[in-house]
């Protein structure tokens, strides 16, 4: 059984600077994927559209990361996805709230979108 029951408990359970870094992701992934269903799988906090994964939010005890299914087929011109070696799998390490940034993130959720609808 895991400790958290959703994503909110999940991130308000993170030290500070990740605990902000954490709310900042929730809500650009909410405003990205509003249509996505959050929640808890395999113990952090994922987002799914129509059933399949798309996101997830995994804490260390240093960082974040913020990981996408399809993220290795991303046109990223920000060079920040790096890709994890599980099948299409890319992500990012995320430290604090200024490592967040909107529009490439805004970018990443747009195409994981289009894959996951093309899927």
């Amino acid at each position: 059984m895991y400790k958290y029951l959703t994503v909110e408990e999940y991130l308000a359970d993170r030290q500070q600077p990740l605990r902000s870094t954490g709310e900042a992701l929730r809500l650009l992934i909410a405003d990205g994927l509003p249509d996505a269903e959050a929640s808890l799988w395999h113990g952090h906090p994922t987002w799914k559209l129509g059933g399949t994964p798309v996101c997830l939010v995994k804490a260390y005890t240093r960082h974040l990361t913020l990981a996408f299914w399809r993220g290795a087929r991303f046109a990223d011109p920000s060079g920040r996805l790096v890709s994890g070696g599980a099948q299409e799998m890319a992500g990012v390490k995320l430290r604090t709230p200024e490592e967040v940034d909107p529009e490439v993130i805004a970018g990443w959720l747009g195409q994981a979108r289009e894959l996951t609808a093309g899927a």
